[in-house]
């Protein structure tokens, strides 16, 4: 598959702070330069990039109050704390601190005590998913205040998040369901390449949608995956299966996965409409499952848990293990069932 550069939008400058930051701005010819807000390469960056060149870029809004919350977060967004997170992890946590600064951005910072921490908490006790994301936050916000010295105590130590519901998460696909969704939509469909970048990369979505042909050198992608808490950089070979569904196409010019204008689909419009893709194939499930059956092929066909976790970007070898052990399982009950035939033998 030929390599393809990025090509940077024309009067897009870059430039790195003094803590690391990468931030860009939009200068054309002996005029101002325009700061553009976002994760590069976003949705949200693009439509300000685009603003800028029209001339349309919205009034910088006035500075927060020293001491405030707002202000605070501020500071906490211009640091290499900040900046090592990843895309995904930054954009889930814009939204929260988003409602933060609406409901207390003015209030001093230094007003945000355990308590305060606990309410907000309990406030979305009803979403456990929601009430941990919003303590992992807001972590990692006061963690950074306090080895910066701004605060005295970190008032999120201690706090502790809302128990996981029991059960077994995201349904994987079966085999059939995989016949079933390719024969609804084959090759030269868009809704085509969807599964099969999901299905023979082993990417999560929020990874799926930026792979594009800038990642592959000599028929390998390599791509940093990101993961909330840490980054991985994974090398995937393009199997001949997936080269020939995105040589049908349709893809994208920076992303396979796309809509239908060629553009790219961030990883929430694209959980939507494959669940819709799945849908019409009469599958129940959505693009989460895809992954895990790419797991159980794999450890089935006797990968181990150091080659699962070099495809999927695991650590630790707690979720690799999980697949080995269930085709071990597998496998001896194979093995051992003609044991229990008195005939056997």
């Amino acid at each position: 598959m030929p390599d393809m550069p990025r090509r940077r939008p024309p009067y897009l400058l870059k430039e790195t702070t003094r803590h690391g930051t990468t931030v860009w701005y939009v200068r054309k010819g002996a005029g101002p330069r325009i700061r553009i807000r976002g994760d590069y390469g976003s949705p949200e960056f693009m439509a300000a990039y685009q603003a800028a060149i029209e001339g349309k870029a919205e009034e910088p809004s006035p500075r927060a109050a020293s001491g405030s919350f707002e202000w605070l977060l501020d500071r906490y967004r211009e640091t290499g704390a900040w900046a090592a997170l990843s895309v995904a992890t930054r954009r889930q946590r814009q939204n929260i601190f988003h409602g933060v600064v609406a409901a207390a951005g003015r209030q001093p910072y230094a007003s945000f005590t355990r308590a305060v921490i606990v309410a907000g908490r309990e406030k979305r006790a009803t979403t456990p998913a929601q009430a941990r994301n919003f303590l992992d936050a807001m972590r990692g916000l006061f963690r950074w205040a306090l080895d910066a010295g701004l605060v005295a105590v970190d008032p999120t130590a201690g706090v502790k998040n809302p128990r996981r519901a029991k059960g077994e998460g995201f349904p994987v696909w079966t085999e059939e369901e995989v016949e079933r969704y390719e024969k609804r939509w084959p090759l030269g469909t868009r809704e085509r390449v969807w599964l099969d970048v999901l299905l023979y990369t082993g990417l999560r979505r929020g990874d799926a949608v930026r792979l594009g042909r800038q990642h592959v050198r000599e028929g390998v992608a390599s791509i940093r995956t990101e993961k909330s808490g840490y980054m991985v950089e994974v090398a995937i070979p393009i199997l001949p299966v997936l080269a020939a569904t995105l040589s049908a196409g349709p893809t994208g010019d920076l992303a396979f996965i796309c809509g239908e204008r060629g553009k790219p689909l961030t990883k929430e419009t694209f959980g939507n409409r494959f669940r819709t893709a799945a849908r019409a194939a009469g599958v129940q499930k959505s693009a989460h499952g895809v992954r895990k059956i790419g797991a159980t092929r794999a450890a089935n066909a006797g990968a181990t848990v150091s080659e699962l976790e070099a495809i999927f970007g695991w650590q630790g070898g707690a979720m690799a293990s999980l697949y080995t052990r269930a085709a071990d399982r597998r496998r001896l009950a194979r093995a051992a069932i003609t044991k229990m035939d008195r005939n056997a033998g």
